[in-house]
Order: C-alpha cells, then sequence, then structure tokens
C-alpha cells in the first residue's frame, strides 16, 4: 500500500435520494468549513509578525516566524501518505492536522496573556501551525475529489473560494481595527489574546465541519503516488519542469523581503494597525477583483502569455516600495500588485496543474508545495541576514526592495525557456492559506476543480 490506493472494493451504490441527501449535507458542510478556516486565516496566522513585534522580539524574527516554518509544513506532505495508509483514511489524517492547527494558537494566547514568547517557542507555535496547515493539503485533496461530482465541480469551488475569500478579508479587517481599538486603549496583547482565541475557535470549528463529512472511498482506487526522486527526473527536461523551476526562481526572490513588509510597516513607518490592515486588503481585494479578468484574458490569449504579462508584472513591484512611503503611492502600488499576482497565480496553476494527469496531480502538489517551502525559507534567511547584519536599518529595507525587483526581473530569462503549453481552463478553486502584505502567496489550487485535459 503507498496511502494513495487499495485493494478494498468501492462501496456499494446508495438509493438516488439518499445519495442527493449525502451531497446536499457534504457540500453545505464544506462551506462551512471554507467560512471557518477563512477566519482563522484573517485572524491569525496573518497577524503573528506584528503580535512578535508588540511582545518585543525583533524585526527580524517578526519575519522568520511566518517562512522559516512554512518549510516544516513541507517536509510533513511527505509523510502523508503513510500517515493515510496507517490511518486508512484521508478524512481521519486532514481532521487530525486541522485539530493539530488549532492547538497551534494555544502558546499564542498564553503569551500574549503574560506579555512575552521566547523566539524558540514563536517559531515552534509557527511550526505547528503550518504543519497542520500543509500537512492536510495534498490528502484533502483527494478527498473533496470524492465528494463533489464532476458535473458541480466549477460552480461549487467558484462559490466555495468566493466564500473564503470574503470571511478571510472580514477577519482581517475585523482584526486590524480590534487592534487599532487596543492601541488605542493601551490593551493590545488582550486584543491579540482574543483574536488568536478566536482563530483557535475557528479551527477547531472547521475541524468539526471536515469530520461531519462522508468519506465514500477512503483509499480511491484511482490515485497514483509519484515517487519525489522520480517526479524530479521526469520534469528535469519537460515543459512543465521548466515551468516549475522559474516559478521557484521567483519565490525565492520574492521571499527575499516578503516577511519583512510587515516589521517595515510597523517599525519604520510607523503605521498604525488599521492603516496596515487597510493596505493589506487593497491588494487582496483587488487579487479577487482581478481573477475574473484574467480567466477571461487567460481563454483569449492562453496561458502562457498570461504569466508572462504577470511575471512582467511582478517584477517591479518590490522596488516600488522605495520610491515613496506615500499612504496613498503604497494603496496604488498595493492595487497593482494585487492585479499582477492575480495574473501570475491563475496562469501558473492552470499551465502547470492541468496539463498534468489527474490522478497524479495530488503527488505533483506536494513536490511543489516542498520546493516552494524551501524556497520560500532560503530567501527569507537571506532576507533576515541581510536585515541582522545592518541593524535593521531603514536602507537595509531598501536594498531587500531592490535586490527582489533585480531577482525577479533575472527570473524571466528562465520563463523565455518555457515552451508554449496547450491548456483550455480559465479558472481554478483556491484554498487561501495566508495572507501576504503585497499578495505575493500562492494559494493552495483545489486540484478537482481543473478539467482533465489528458483525457481530451
Amino acid at each position: 500500500m503507498n496511502g494513495l490506493t487499495s485493494d478494498d472494493s468501492r462501496p456499494e451504490p446508495q438509493p438516488r435520494g439518499q445519495r442527493v441527501r449525502r451531497l446536499t449535507h457534504n457540500l453545505r458542510v464544506s462551506q462551512a468549513d471554507a467560512a471557518a478556516f477563512g477566519v482563522m486565516v484573517g485572524l491569525g496566522e496573518t497577524y503573528l509578525p506584528l503580535f512578535v513585534l508588540t511582545v518585543g522580539l525583533s524585526e527580524v524574527m517578526s519575519g522568520l516566524v511566518v517562512s522559516v516554518p512554512v518549510l516544516l509544513g513541507g517536509l510533513l506532505q511527505m509523510v502523508s501518505p503513510w500517515a493515510v495508509g496507517l490511518l486508512k483514511s484521508h478524512k481521519r489524517w486532514v481532521v487530525f492536522c486541522s485539530m493539530l492547527q488549532a492547538v497551534s494558537f494555544v502558546p499564542l494566547i498564553w503569551a500574549s496573556i503574560v506579555g512575552h514568547i521566547p523566539p524558540w517557542a514563536a517559531l515552534a507555535a509557527a511550526s505547528v501551525f503550518w504543519a497542520g496547515g500543509l500537512g492536510t493539503g495534498p490528502a484533502w485533496n483527494v478527498w473533496i475529489g470524492t465528494l463533489v461530482p464532476r458535473t458541480i465541480r466549477a460552480h461549487f469551488f467558484a462559490k466555495r473560494t468566493r466564500l473564503q475569500q470574503l470571511t478571510v478579508l472580514a477577519g482581517f479587517l475585523g482584526g486590524g481595527f480590534a487592534l487599532r481599538y487596543g492601541e488605542q486603549h493601551d490593551c493590545v496583547l488582550t486584543v491579540f489574546a482574543v483574536l488568536f482565541a478566536i482563530a483557535c475557535v475557528c479551527r477547531v470549528l472547521s475541524a468539526l465541519f471536515l469530520a461531519a463529512q462522508h468519506e465514500p472511498e477512503p483509499l480511491p482506487l484511482d490515485r497514483r503516488r509519484v515517487p519525489v526522486l522520480a517526479q524530479l527526473r521526469s520534469y528535469r527536461h519537460s515543459a512543465g519542469g521548466r515551468l516549475l523551476f522559474y516559478i521557484i526562481v521567483v519565490q525565492f526572490g520574492v521571499w527575499i523581503t516578503g516577511p519583512f513588509f510587515a516589521p517595515y510597516m510597523r517599525e519604520k513607518l510607523k503605521f498604525s494597525y488599521s492603516d496596515y490592515a487597510v493596505l493589506i486588503a487593497f491588494s487582496f481585494v483587488f487579487k479577487i477583483l482581478a481573477l475574473p479578468m484574467c480567466g477571461r484574458l487567460a481563454k483569449r490569449w492562453g496561458a502562457r502569455r498570461l504569466l508572462t504579462l504577470g511575471g512582467i508584472g511582478i517584477v517591479p513591484m518590490a522596488g516600488m516600495w522605495s520610491i515613496s512611503d506615500n499612504y496613498a503611492w503604497l494603496c496604488l502600488t498595493q492595487i497593482t500588485a494585487g492585479v499582477c499576482w492575480a495574473a501570475y497565480e491563475l496562469a501558473f496553476f492552470l499551465l502547470f496543474f492541468e496539463s498534468i494527469p489527474a490522478d497524479e496531480r495530488v503527488s505533483v502538489l506536494t513536490l511543489f508545495n516542498l520546493l516552494n517551502s524551501a524556497a520560500l525559507a532560503a530567501g527569507a534567511l537571506l532576507g533576515g541576514a541581510i536585515l541582522h547584519f545592518a541593524g535593521e536599518a531603514q536602507w537595509a529595507y531598501q536594498a531587500l526592495f531592490a535586490l527582489s525587483s533585480v531577482w525577479r526581473a533575472l527570473a524571466l530569462i528562465f520563463l523565455w525557456r518555457v515552451p508554449h503549453i496547450e491548456v483550455t481552463g480559465d479558472a481554478v478553486g483556491m484554498q487561501i492559506e495566508e495572507l501576504r502584505p503585497t499578495g505575493e502567496a500562492l494559494d493552495g489550487p483545489i486540484l478537482s476543480s481543473l478539467p482533465d485535459e489528458t483525457r481530451r
């Protein structure tokens, strides 16, 4: 057994009425899971770097705590097939990881109450958070694909994604204004404790909603697990491999500066919590609004051209922060960044995953998450080292912004080497796993929302 296949026969067919009632229940509970998870993302992990600053840790640590622990989550995915096989269920593993993620908020709540947390404890809590978060990804993708019939997937996942986007935004903006209130009334740490407690409860609710869903095929028969080394060998000279290499190179450059926008805004620009929240919301909202337009462009021009447009568009985004610290200018920068990242993200997921056989996509998602988390951590460590040795001076931030833009520009060399890949899709269902200041985080694709080009 490899964790994705089984010799068990498929379950016996059920009466039509029972199937309809069960499907309706599963879809409703999945929507509730998306909403609860969205609030958790908006209130919880998003404000972790600001919390780290509030309890007196360094600006470098506030960036590392939201980047380096992601690598642990990427590594945990490698044991997911084994764990699924041991538990004989994707659902059980997903629910376990969800509860693990909820537990990660407990030390943060306690630290908010006592007003202190050691650096190692902050990193440990963040590591548990990402271990639980990314650990669910591949298994949940397999499971949700068995729950939602192919004929309604596009509509359902689009609706589910919109709901989660709204709850992430509501949670994030609500958290920002709550912290502003706490700042004005000298009770910021109390507000942090409340926010983390709500995030914890929301993740517990999310886990309960997951547990309430059925699992028609605990170990689906039509899944293939492709070993990582075999994937790397097969992609080494392929179009998909060249595309993946370009994306990973870009991610390294993006995360040289990505984790450090929060401390820059808070410590150097002295933005209030509400100013910080509104500025990030601009990028998030315009990324959401731009996705349908990007889908139409992908259908008309092709996803490859859309990726080129997005790849060029994201080049100056970091550098634009060096031009001025005027709030209106930064809002304009955030709007532009949201649109460019929407084009980049949609085009990549369409090109990379849609051209892969459906039964191999989960293994490929695992590989992508592993490489992406490694590039993310490496970029953050480089950026953190530069800031540390520069004494966290403002000019060092400016240097990081410039370095990130230059790296993104150089990465275009690898984009030109990516050949044309024919795809027909124009939308991807998303599982929003994090919210980043300039929209640079790649959301998790819902693989079953994509058509299988290999079936044509």
